[in-house]
C-alpha cells in the first residue's frame, strides 16, 4: 500500500504532547536558533536541495509506470517498455544515492548541532556556583544535555526536512493527480478526514501513555541508581530486606510492563487504521477509476499512476496536519536549552579582573620560579588571608537556580538568612589558623568564602591584600588547595585522579607526592600501582587512604594556601596518625585554614578562632583559650572526657 511504510514517523508525530503548543516561547528564540544554524548554511542548502530532488522522484515513478502501460505494453512497443523499465531502475538507484546523501548531511548537521549545544551547555553549567549544584537535580541537568539538546537538533534536521519534504511532495502529488483526474483527486481529498481523525484519536491516547511511560521509567531508573551505587548497595545490604526490595522493584517493573502493553496496542490500532484507510482509498481509486477506464474516460496506465500517487499523498497530508506540534516541540526544546544558557553564574569574573600574580606584583618573579619547578615540600611564597568585617547570607533559589531544574524552587522564594556576622580576622603568611566551634556555627562557610565558592554580602575577603572578587577565579583557585572531610575521587586510576591537580605531572612527581602523603608504599604494593582503579567515589580505598590520596593530590598542586575542612574526622586512630603526618608536609610554609574536629590536633595552631552563631566568639592560642574558661575550654573538656570514656569502654574484658 505504501502508506504504512512511513507510518512510524507519522505515529511519532501524533504521540507528541499536544499541550506543547500552548507554551509561549521567549522573544528572539527563533533568531537564536538561526544563529546556531548559521555555521551549517551550506550543508543545509544542499540537504534541502536533495529533499527537493527526492520529492520529484515521488511523482516521477508513477508517471513512468503510466507510460510503460499506456505507451509501451498496450501498443506492444517492447523497446519502449525496456527503456522505461531501465529508467525506473535508474530512478531507484538515484533515489538510493539521494537517501544516502540526505542521511550524510542530516547526520553532519545534526551531530554538529548536538556537539555545539552540549559543549556550550556543559561549559556554562561548569561555571555555575556550588549553590546551583546544591539545588539543581542532577537528572534534570543531564536531561538538558541529552533529551533537550537532541530535541533542539531535530528542529533543524528532522522537523525542518520533514516539513520541506512533505510540502514539496504533497504539492507535486496533488498537481499531478489533478492533471491526471480531478474527479478521483477530489474524492480522495474527501476521504482525508476518515484518515486523519483516527490518527488524532489514537494520538491523544498515545500522548497520555507516553507521559506515563516516561514517569514510570524515571522512577524505575531512580530506584536502580540508588540501589546500584556503592553507598546505596551497602545501605540496602545492611538495613534492607531482599524480599521486600525485590517485590518493590517487581511492582514498578510490572507497571512499566502493563503500560508498555497498552502503548503497543495503541500503536497497532494506529497502524491498522492507516492500513485500512489506505486500502479503502486504493479500492475507491480502482473502483471509480476502473469504471472511468471501462467508460473510456482515461487509460489504464493513468489508473495505476493515480493509485500509486494516492499512497504517497495521505502520508504527507497526515504529517502536516500535526506539524504545529512537531515544530513547537522542537522549539520548546531549544527554549529549555536557552533557559540554562541564560542563567548567569552568580560567581563570575569581573570585567576588569586580573590574575592574582598580576594583582600581587611583588610575588610575580617568585611565583614564576615556583611554577617552573614546583616543590612538594617547599611551599611557594604564602600570602596572607584577611576577613574584613565579613557578613554573609546564602543566596536565594531565584539567584542561583531554575525552577524547572528543582522542585523546591517553586515555593522557596524567601531571602537567604545571614549566617556570618561581622567576621574579622587575619591569617599571617605561612601561619596556621584553626576554626573550631559547634556544628552549624559557620566554619565551613568561612572556608568557602576563601575559595570564592560564594561571595560575601558585606565586607571583603583578601588574599595577599587583594580582594578575591578583583582577581580571576582560575588564578585564585590555582593558589588554594582544599581537602574536605569526604574527599571525592573519580572512578578512574590513581594516576588520573592525581593528574586532576596537575595534568602535566610526570609519574615521578606523582610518586613523590604519594610518598610525601604517607601513601606511596601502599600504592607501590598494589598489583597495578598507579593504574589501580579506585572505584566509584574511591570506595575501593579505606577512609584514611582516600584522605592521604587527597592530600597527595594537594601536594602535587603545590598551592600557597591550604584549606582543611575536618580532614581527619571519622578516621580511626591509626589512619588519623598517618594523615596527620601527611598534613605536616602539606601545611609546612603554607597559609592554612583548618577546621578541627578533634581539638587535640590543633594545639600548635598559630591562632584558634572559636566560631559560634556565625561570629568569632573567642580567639587566641590553645593555652590562652583554656585559661579564659570560655566556649573553647568547655568544648575541650567535653571532648577530652568523651575520649577517656571511649578508652575505658575499649579496655579488654576482665581488665582491672
Amino acid at each position: 500500500m505504501g502508506m504504512p511504510g512511513n507510518g512510524w514517523q507519522v505515529m511519532a508525530s501524533f504521540r507528541k504532547d499536544g499541550s506543547v503548543t500552548q507554551q509561549k516561547l521567549k522573544p528572539g528564540t527563533v533568531g537564536r536558533i538561526a544563529g546556531y544554524a548559521r555555521p551549517y548554511v551550506r550543508e543545509l542548502v544542499l540537504f534541502l536541495t536533495l529533499n527537493s530532488f527526492a520529492a520529484l522522484i515521488v511523482v516521477a515513478n508513477p508517471l513512468l509506470l503510466k507510460a510503460i502501460i499506456d505507451r509501451g505494453i498496450l501498443p506492444g512497443r517492447q523497446d519502449l517498455v525496456i527503456w522505461l523499465a531501465v529508467a525506473v531502475a535508474g530512478l531507484a538507484l538515484v533515489e538510493a544515492v539521494l537517501g544516502l546523501a540526505q542521511r550524510w548531511y542530516s547526520a553532519r548537521i545534526g551531530e554538529g548541532l548536538i556537539y555545539d549545544l552540549r559543549s556550550q551547555v556543559f561549559a556554562h553549567v561548569q561555571r555555575q556556583p556550588v549553590a546551583f549544584f546544591m539545588r539543581a537535580q542532577t537528572g534534570s541537568l543531564v536531561s538538558r544535555l541529552n533529551n533537550d539538546v537532541i530535541g533542539a537538533q531535530r528542529a533543524i534536521t528532522t522537523t525542518l526536512s520533514s516539513v520541506v519534504s512533505n510540502v514539496l511532495s504533497l504539492a507535486m502529488v496533488l498537481v499531478t493527480m489533478m492533471i491526471l483526474s480531478w474527479q478521483v483527486t477530489l474524492i480522495a481529498l474527501l476521504l482525508l478526514p476518515i484518515f486523519v481523525l483516527p490518527a488524532k484519536w489514537v494520538g491523544k491516547r498515545l500522548q497520555r501513555v507516553s507521559r506515563e511511560q516516561m514517569v514510570l521509567d524515571a522512577e524505575m531508573g531512580s530506584l536502580m541508581t540508588e540501589r546500584f551505587n556503592v553507598a546505596g548497595a551497602m545501605l540496602a545490604k545492611l538495613y534492607g530486606r531482599p524480599s521486600e526490595e525485590e517485590e518493590n522493584f517487581r511492582g514498578r517493573a510490572a507497571r512499566v510492563r502493563d503500560v508498555g502493553v497498552v502503548a503497543a496496542m495503541y500503536g497497532r490500532v494506529f497502524f491498522t487504521a492507516l492500513t485500512l484507510v489506505a486500502a479503502l482509498a486504493t479500492a475507491m481509486v480502482y473502483g471509480v477509476g476502473g469504471a472511468l477506464v471501462v467508460d473510456g474516460s482515461f487509460e489504464i496506465g493513468t489508473l495505476v499512476a493515480l493509485a500509486t500517487l494516492l499512497t504517497r499523498m495521505y502520508g504527507p497530508l497526515t504529517a502536516l496536519s500535526n506539524v504545529h506540534v512537531d515544530v513547537m516541540t522542537a522549539l520548546v526544546s531549544f527554549d529549555r536549552v536557552f533557559e540554562v544558557l541564560d542563567l548567569k553564574p552568580l560567581i563570575r569574573d569581573r570585567d576588569d579582573a586580573r590574575p592574582l600574580d598580576e594583582a600581587r606584583p611583588l610575588d610575580k618573579a617568585r611565583r614564576a620560579s615556583d611554577e617552573k619547578a614546583p616543590s612538594l615540600t617547599k611551599a611557594p611564597k604564602a600570602p596572607s588571608i584577611e576577613f574584613d568585617h565579613v557578613r554573609f547570607a546564602y543566596p536565594s533559589a531565584e539567584e542561583v537556580s531554575l525552577a524547572s531544574l528543582e522542585s523546591i524552587a517553586r515555593t522557596d522564594t524567601a531571602p537567604g538568612r545571614e549566617v556570618l556576622h561581622d567576621v574579622d580576622f587575619t591569617a599571617a603568611p605561612g601561619r596556621l589558623v584553626a576554626l573550631v566551634g559547634p556544628s552549624g556555627a559557620g566554619k565551613s562557610t568561612i572556608t568557602h568564602l576563601v575559595s570564592r565558592l560564594y561571595d560575601v554580602s558585606e565586607g571583603a575577603v583578601r588574599i595577599g591584600g587583594v580582594d578575591v572578587r578583583d582577581v580571576t577565579l582560575e588564578s585564585l583557585r590555582a593558589e588554594i588547595g582544599v581537602v574536605s572531610q569526604d574527599a571525592h575521587l573519580f572512578h578512574d586510576t590513581i594516576r588520573e585522579n592525581m593528574r586532576y591537580a596537575r595534568p602535566d605531572a610526570s609519574d615521578a612527581e606523582i610518586l613523590a607526592a604519594l610518598d610525601a602523603a604517607q601513601i606511596g608504599g601502599l600504592v607501590a604494593a598494589m598489583s597495578e600501582g598507579l593504574d589501580t582503579v579506585v572505584g566509584d567515589r574511591g570506595y575501593r580505598l579505606s577512609g584514611g587512604e582516600k584522605q592521604r590520596l587527597a592530600i597527595a593530590r594537594l601536594l602535587l598542586k603545590a598551592p600557597s594556601v591550604v584549606v582543611l575542612d575536618e580532614a581527619t574526622a571519622h578516621l580511626d586512630s591509626e589512619s588519623e596518625a598517618a594523615v596527620q603526618r601527611a598534613l605536616r608536609t602539606a601545611l609546612a610554609g603554607r597559609t592554612s585554614l583548618v577546621i578541627a574536629h578533634r581539638l587535640s590536633t590543633i594545639r600548635e595552631a598559630d591562632q584558634i578562632l572559636v566560631i559560634d552563631g556565625g561570629r568569632v566568639a573567642e580567639r587566641g592560642r590553645h593555652e590562652e583559650l583554656l585559661l579564659q574558661g570560655g566556649l573553647y575550654a568547655e568544648l575541650y573538656r567535653t571532648q577530652f572526657s568523651h575520649q577517656r570514656d571511649e578508652e575505658r569502654q575499649t579496655e579488654p574484658l576482665g581488665a582491672e
